[in-house]
């Protein structure tokens, strides 16, 4: 999704590390097992396997991640005796850059913990390597079908899933309560954006012309800066950048009506007017400072912080967050607008598989395939999510959870449960010239101009038409969507 312990990533971030090693030698016998449940026996039997060093660049995918990477790669060894499993560890900052360096160099490493929205880029370079046939039927079949497609990319398959991490919005328990909002109605039935404007205004307290208390804060500088309005178009018919027959459609007229809505909570007061400027950490101090009764992109784990950082304040030891109060962290639904159902943005990150220039052995193919499995699947992948607090997407890790203690919200739960239910469909489809387009557009035009939008210096129907005018320059008259 960054946690930055994982803000899920306000950035799925791209992952990094050594060089390719092929492996030398012959039989595999057929090991394939249950890779993510450490503790089973390697081959047995037959020819002895060769042996083999499969390299990973992971970065803190959850709070305690790095902390276990010399039990994953003994536990994996211990599957795999043949097998020599290479963590190299990396931090949010530098994922991107690494990984680019070597890829370019033709020298990537075998896996990566990137978002899946970074899978077209390296399969437009020819980096990344398809595994759908190296695969074994059982792990395939361990994961839940949804998550496991934003692995695709066309007809290719690139690595495993760790996680669908849903993107909602968080409120505070006791602020909610006083303002009337019934926070439960909401989590199982969504609310529209009348509903939530009204709802935010009930959120802001001032003192005398000073806001101390905002209704809603929303990151949306520095790597969350495509998330705010990314998050609400889905709600709004347009759960992608394109249609099912790949028209561009940000050219939509219900496109326009959410820009007027974002300037509208601002100018309402519920936001603060220099909302440009809040980055994803600032906007968290905000809501466990009491700045803000709801907070967004709101991620599972943020109930855990929270829990953690209360923590802190009952030990009245100084590590709470400065001028931080006790939070009850409530997990609510993303606004729907102008009667669209609701669809919810998700970020499924996962290890993704890459080749060197050289095309792999089929030996070292399945044994990356292997250790991919292995990191996503059973103890590891349950202990990663219950750190995570985000739900469970294979079976083993759901078999493997099943022991270990996670003190969530009940209430909280069931709201993730349903948001996922409405999760916004992969698209494997859409033409990788496409996808780079639209990332183009994103980049050059809509992410400044919503900047200017949020700023005051731009009006929503100049950014529209500015959106639309590049849209046509990229994708011609035909290739947009036109109501």
């Amino acid at each position: 999704m960054k946690t930055k312990s994982r803000v899920l990533a306000s950035v799925l971030a791209l992952g990094l590390s050594v060089t390719t090693l092929a492996a030398c030698g012959s039989n595999n016998g057929g090991n394939e097992g249950s890779a993510g449940n450490a503790g089973g026996s390697a081959g047995s039997g037959g020819a002895a396997e060769a042996k083999d060093t499969i390299t990973a660049l992971l970065p803190p995918v959850s709070p305690k991640y790095q902390d276990n990477f010399e039990q994953m790669a003994k536990d994996f060894n211990a599957q795999y005796p043949n097998l020599t499993l290479k963590i190299e560890p990396a931090s949010w900052e530098d994922m991107t850059q690494k990984l680019d360096t070597q890829v370019n160099a033709g020298s990537p490493p075998d896996i990566a913990f990137i978002g899946s929205d970074g899978i077209s880029k390296y399969v437009q370079q020819g980096m990344l390597m398809d595994v759908k046939d190296a695969a074994t039927a059982d792990m395939l079949a361990d994961f839940d079908p949804a998550p496991m497609e934003y692995m695709k990319n066309g007809d290719g398959v690139y690595g495993f899933p760790a996680y669908m991490e849903a993107h909602a919005l968080g409120g505070n328990k006791e602020f909610l309560e006083k303002a009337g909002i019934d926070y439960k109605a909401v989590q199982k039935n969504g609310w529209t954006y009348d509903e939530f404007r009204e709802a935010i205004k009930k959120g802001v307290v001032k003192e005398g012309d000073k806001t101390s208390r905002y209704g809603f804060v929303f990151a949306t500088a520095g790597v969350a800066s495509k998330d705010y309005l990314n998050i609400l178009v889905k709600n709004a018919g347009m759960p992608n950048a394109f249609t099912t027959d790949n028209k561009y459609a940000y050219t939509s007229k219900n496109y326009l009506e959410v820009l007027k809505d974002i300037r509208q909570l601002i100018d309402d007061g519920s936001m603060p007017k220099e909302l440009s400027s809040v980055d994803a950490g600032k906007r968290w101090n905000m809501f466990l400072t009491g700045q803000t009764m709801i907070t967004g992109k709101g991620l599972a784990t943020f109930e855990n912080s929270a829990n953690q950082n209360n923590a802190k304040i009952d030990a009245n030891d100084g590590s709470a967050v400065k001028g931080s109060i006790k939070t009850d962290y409530i997990v609510l639904p993303v606004p729907s607008f102008l009667g669209q159902p609701p669809v919810t943005s998700v970020a499924v990150d996962g290890y993704v598989t890459f080749r060197g220039k050289k095309e792999p052995s089929a030996e070292h193919k399945a044994n990356v395939v292997k250790a991919a499995y292995f990191l996503a699947s059973g103890k590891v992948a349950a202990t990663t999510n219950n750190d995570l607090f985000v739900a469970h997407i294979t079976k083993t890790g759901r078999t493997a959870a099943e022991s270990m203690t996670v003190n969530r919200n009940p209430d909280n739960v069931a709201a993730v449960t349903t948001l996922l239910s409405h999760a916004a469909p992969a698209r494997p489809d859409i033409p990788v010239e496409l996808g780079a387009k639209a990332i183009k557009l994103e980049d050059e035009v809509i992410v400044p101009k919503l900047q200017a939008l949020l700023a005051g210096e731009l009006s929503p129907e100049d950014m529209y038409d500015a959106v639309k005018k590049a849209a046509v320059d990229a994708f011609g008259d035909d290739g947009v969507v036109k109501d």
